[in-house]
Parts: C-alpha cells; sequence; structure tokens
C-alpha cells in the first residue's frame, strides 16, 4: 500500500508539471491548453518554478516564482516564492531584478530567518558583477557597503564569514585598482599623481596585500623627485612591517645605491603613519 501511495502521489505531480510545461508566455495562461494558472494551487506552481530552476531555466522559474507572489500573496508559499525569485533571478544573472527581489523580501519580512539570505543576495548581485581592476570600481564599494551590512545585521548568521571572506577580496580589489592607476603615472614619470594613488593604499588599504608594493613605489617617486626624506620613511615603514617580502630587499637595494638607509625622517604624512604603524602613536 505505501508503495502504491508514493507511485500515486508521484504521478500526480508529474501530471501538474506536464500541464504547467504547456504555459508558453508565462502571463498566467497556460498557452497550449488554455488553463490559467489561478486554476493551479500555489503549491503547484511552486513547484513548477522549483522544476523550472533545477533544469536549467533560472528565468521561467522567476516569472512563475512571481506568479506565486501575484496570485496567492498573503500565503507563506508567497513568502518562500519571493526568496527563490531573488535566487532565480541571480542565477539568470539578472542581477538587477535579482536585487529589487531581495529587498523587497527584507521590507516585508525583516524579521525572517531568511532575511540574512536575503541581505545576501543583495549583496552578491554586486559583488558578482565586479569586473576587471582596470574597470569602474562603483560596483565594488556597493558590495561592500552590502557586504558589511550582511556582516553587522546578521553577524551570527550562517552567510557572514562568506560575507567577510568576500568583503575582504573587494577591499583588496579596490586597493589594486589605486596600485594599476599608481604604476601607470609612475611609468609616465607623472611622480605626484602616481604618490597620490600610493598614499591612499597605504593610508586606506593598510591591511590588503598592496601595502608593501604601494610603499616601495613611494620609495621610487620619492627618490626620483629628490624627497629623500620621504622616500627613507616610506623604506623605513616597509622594513618595519614587511621585511620578509621582495619589496623590501627591493626598497634596500635602492636606498644603498644612494648611500641611503630605511629610517624615519622630515614630518611628512609618511613621518605621521611611521608614528602610527611602528610606534603605535595615533595621536
Amino acid at each position: 500500500m505505501a508503495v502504491r501511495s508514493v507511485i500515486i502521489r508521484l504521478v500526480g505531480a508529474l501530471a501538474v508539471v506536464a500541464v504547467l510545461t504547456a504555459c508558453g508566455d508565462r502571463k498566467g495562461v497556460n498557452a497550449s491548453r488554455g488553463v490559467p494558472l489561478e486554476n493551479f494551487t500555489a503549491e503547484q506552481i511552486f513547484k513548477r518554478a522549483e522544476y523550472d530552476l533545477e533544469n536549467g531555466d533560472p528565468d521561467d522559474a522567476a516569472q512563475l516564482f512571481g506568479e506565486v507572489e501575484r496570485l496567492y500573496p498573503y500565503s507563506e508559499w508567497a513568502k518562500r516564492a519571493l526568496i527563490m525569485q531573488a535566487f532565480s533571478f541571480h542565477q539568470d544573472r539578472d542581477f538587477e531584478n535579482s536585487r529589487a527581489s531581495a529587498q523587497r523580501y527584507i521590507d516585508f519580512y525583516p524579521a525572517d530567518e531568511d532575511a540574512a539570505y536575503a541581505q545576501y543576495l543583495l549583496a552578491l548581485s554586486y559583488y558578482d558583477q565586479i569586473d576587471e581592476v582596470g574597470r569602474d570600481q562603483g560596483l565594488t564599494y556597493q558590495a561592500l557597503q552590502s557586504l558589511r551590512e550582511v556582516i553587522e545585521i546578521y553577524p551570527d548568521s550562517e552567510y557572514a564569514r562568506s560575507a567577510i571572506l568576500k568583503f575582504d577580496l573587494a577591499f583588496d580589489h579596490l586597493a589594486a585598482k589605486e596600485m594599476e592607476i599608481g604604476r601607470y603615472y609612475l611609468r609616465r614619470e607623472n611622480y605626484t599623481a602616481a604618490i597620490n594613488r600610493f598614499r591612499v593604499v597605504v593610508e586606506e588599504f593598510q591591511t590588503t596585500s598592496h601595502t608593501p608594493e604601494a610603499l616601495h613605489r613611494l620609495v621610487e617617486a620619492y627618490l626620483s623627485l629628490g624627497l629623500v626624506d620621504e622616500a627613507q620613511t616610506a623604506g623605513a615603514i616597509l622594513a618595519y612591517n614587511f621585511q620578509a617580502t621582495s619589496w623590501y630587499f627591493d626598497t634596500y637595494q635602492l636606498l644603498v645605491k644612494r648611500g641611503l638607509t630605511a629610517q624615519a625622517k622630515g614630518d611628512s604624512w609618511l613621518r605621521q603613519v611611521h608614528r602610527q604603524m611602528v610606534k603605535g602613536q595615533w595621536l
């Protein structure tokens, strides 16, 4: 009897899928049979949307999840469909609509257990659009802001750790952008513009992997301008914090050739950084 019951339920589910499969334009009517979606339950439409999603059709899945919300707006299925719609749009790389659905979920169900996932999906809609280093980084800033909200609003959620990792990667990405522009100016001997970019990395992106190179490039740029005190101070910061890196070795060689040493001198912005990073004097 148990086996027969399972078979009956399976046949019923397949029948629903077969009927709904014929939906062509997803505007609420079965195109080939003339059966309105209103004739199906929220669960049946939801399961059909799941079927589409699992079979590589996230666009149709998103539309059907939207129909669940439209036809049964106050049901538990509508709430589930909204978060699944956000996910389906993201799978389809329709990031704008994914954000819109995720934001609606956060607005309607801020205390729900899936609100953290909705916020995470919203952040991913920015993060997954971060392009090559050479392109505009506006989306990177938006990704950082959204990821920060996941971390701060839902610190105990299962998505917080992933958000932290992605935040660090996006942060490093911004530093890489500054480094790329700084190198561009350095190659063209526009030393002042190069220094401004490397300074951003040292002051605002100290925790990234690009700080040692930024300090070395500052040494190069300052020596080219004849600003010895600044070059030596940058070398001193590099020596104290990143002595094991190849960038320190290159800086050491560069200073030695000029008869210089890595030591803090003068009263430039780098001297302030040296006081903070090496001596721990923040005031």
